[in-house]
């Protein structure tokens, strides 16, 4: 799963699929992406993505630690007969940014896609991160539409 590193970069993390044991260190990430959640929470979450078909969570690890993680959906639409992927969380430890981590996980999430029969990804970033924007863009993604969210759909 992870690629060997060349010997004038830094080390590449190792990659691997997320897993319950994992819930204590994910939850300190989401916090970080700005997403609070209790490690029971994630241990939910993850269980529940866990036999769901196009879904792939991927941990990166640096020295048995957990410094970075991705989340990729790839869902069938009705506009294309391709697949779509979707990044739905992307984070790297605020202290390990900068080392290439987000670039390996984001290039796993797209190997991931493409087998899954995907010719588009798209994520969404929010307007407050303006440096994890220009990292989409150093990876070739473009801005191309506006997002419109409604909250509040299980309160009915």
């Amino acid at each position: 799963m992870t690629p060997p590193a060349s010997e004038d970069a830094a080390p590449a993390a190792i990659l691997r699929p997320a897993g319950p044991r994992d819930a204590e260190e994910l939850s300190v990430l989401l916090s970080e992406l700005g997403y609070p959640s209790a490690p029971e929470a994630v241990v939910r979450r993850i269980s529940a993505c866990a036999d769901v078909p196009g879904l792939s969570i991927v941990v990166a690890t640096m020295d048995e630690r957990i410094v970075g993680v991705v989340a990729v959906h790839c869902v069938p639409t009705l506009i294309s007969d391709a697949a779509l992927g979707r990044i739905t969380a992307l984070v790297v430890a605020d202290e390990m940014r900068g080392r290439g981590i987000g670039r390996q996980l984001v290039e796993e999430a797209e190997a991931f896609a493409r087998k899954q029969g995907c010719e588009r990804m798209e994520l969404t970033s929010g307007d407050h991160r303006p440096g994890a924007h220009a990292f989409y863009v150093r990876l070739g993604y473009a801005v191309e539409a506006r997002r419109f969210i409604k909250h509040g759909l299980g309160e009915r």
